[in-house]
């Protein structure tokens, strides 16, 4: 294990973030020197961030609160390719307004993580659209072609995975690493950026950005890539039954938010503590040497902290004693995600199967069957054995709506418009 003299990367190693460094000694110094800067990139595929880019986004979080300023750089152009890395095909391609539009979207994701504005350490959004899209294509191949060569870019794991499954590797994606290398060089030129943050499956992208700068300015850059996570039983960070945790609450509602990290393997307490809260290293040890029913308590202030982060103080404990009803009091919290029908549909019947899927409780009626054979659908707290069962109005509660509850922990009311 390092020793390091910077507090970021000692913050970064405690914590859990680190797992390749270009060179660690020489960042250090550098870090030690007085404030740098530092970015991570995120292409604008979608709407919404989702929790796997947390750990970029928390990093970031750290380096600001050391003394540094972060920057955020959404692929405005290389959205427009598509990173290729790992994957097994083509991504599709968006259009110029689904990209503007998703940017536009994402915006919000960043500001709970790191502090934005007008001073020396605040950090500021780039959007490489605005250097790449107006490059010269001959200029660009004569100045920068010569500083790649297709034996090295053959070797990096993410084209290797793809070639030796004989999945095909169009030119277009080809470009996708020297995009990214060429970010890190104009970043470093325009703004003073010397480190470069990311995901170890971005490690072969973002080392051109170092050997890219140091061919064509001699100066040395740096990268720095945390382990990519799951979790204990081996599932992918950030992905449920349901699909992706979104960082948007229109897309994950704060309760849902809350519930995903309350549903946390024990084995993961500890780790999950480090990366995704601010509490101190002393607060996690505590907290994670919890065993048995203790354990649950560990994963409320989880739940608590990483919803407190995202959508605010209020949310989180909206979130909290909405559950505290549901789950311990066995009512209903005023958090639940709620499913609104107009009074029409409700005067002529849906059928419970329908009524699971459109809920989100399950993806398709045939997993809402499977459901309900399984003994895991309940209406109004009561298990549904039919699932040709009909709901009306007359399933409404006194209180005005219809809960759906998969399993303990998943529950949505239906509501009724006017």
């Amino acid at each position: 294990m390092n020793s390091f003299k910077s507090d970021f990367l000692t913050i970064m190693q405690e914590r859990g973030f680190i797992h390749q460094c270009s060179n660690f000694e020489g960042l250090d110094a550098k870090l030690c020197e007085g404030p740098q800067v530092a970015y991570c990139g995120y292409d604008p595929t979608g709407p919404s961030l989702h929790v796997g880019h947390m750990v970029s986004m928390m990093m970031m979080h750290w380096f600001q609160e050391c003394g540094h300023r972060p920057l955020t750089l959404v692929g405005g152009a290389t959205a427009m390719i598509g990173d290729p890395s790992f994957k097994d095909k083509t991504r599709p391609l968006l259009t110029r307004e689904e990209i503007e539009k998703n940017i536009a979207s994402i915006k919000q994701n960043f500001s709970s993580y790191i502090r934005y504005g007008d001073g020396p350490l605040d950090a500021r959004m780039v959007n490489n659209a605005d250097w790449i899209l107006g490059l010269n294509y001959m200029n660009f191949l004569r100045d920068y072609g010569t500083c790649f060569t297709i034996n090295r870019m053959l070797s990096f794991d993410s084209v290797k995975l793809r070639l030796d499954r004989e999945q095909p590797l169009t030119f277009l994606e080809f470009n996708y690493m020297i995009m990214q290398g060429y970010d890190f060089l104009h970043l470093y030129e325009t703004y003073g950026a010397i480190l470069q943050m990311g995901g170890s499956d971005q490690w072969g992208n973002m080392i051109n950005g170092v050997d890219l700068t140091h061919k064509k300015k001699g100066k040395e850059l740096f990268v720095l890539t945390v382990p990519l996570l799951t979790t204990a039983s081996g599932q992918k960070m950030g992905k449920t039954e349901g699909g992706a945790v979104w960082l948007r609450a229109d897309m994950t509602s704060p309760y849902d938010y809350w519930q995903y990290w309350r549903n946390t393997e024990d084995a993961d307490v500890g780790k999950f503590l480090r990366l995704f809260t601010t509490l101190p290293i002393e607060e996690i040890k505590k907290l994670e040497s919890f065993k048995d029913a203790e354990i649950n308590e560990a994963k409320k202030i989880l739940a608590f902290e990483t919803t407190k982060i995202l959508h605010g103080e209020a949310a989180a404990k909206l979130a909290a004693e909405t559950a505290r009803q549901t789950f311990e009091q066995g009512g209903v919290g005023a958090d639940l995600p709620v499913l609104s029908l107009s009074e029409e549909v409700l005067e002529a019947g849906i059928c419970v199967v329908d009524l699971f899927r459109q809920s989100g409780l399950v993806e398709s009626n045939g997993e809402a069957k499977r459901l309900i054979q399984g003994g895991g659908a309940r209406v109004n707290d009561e298990t549904v054995h039919d699932g040709q069962q009909v709901l009306t109005l007359d399933d409404f509660t006194t209180q005005g709506y219809i809960k759906l509850s998969s399993g303990r922990k998943k529950h949505v009311l239906v509501k009724k418009t006017f």
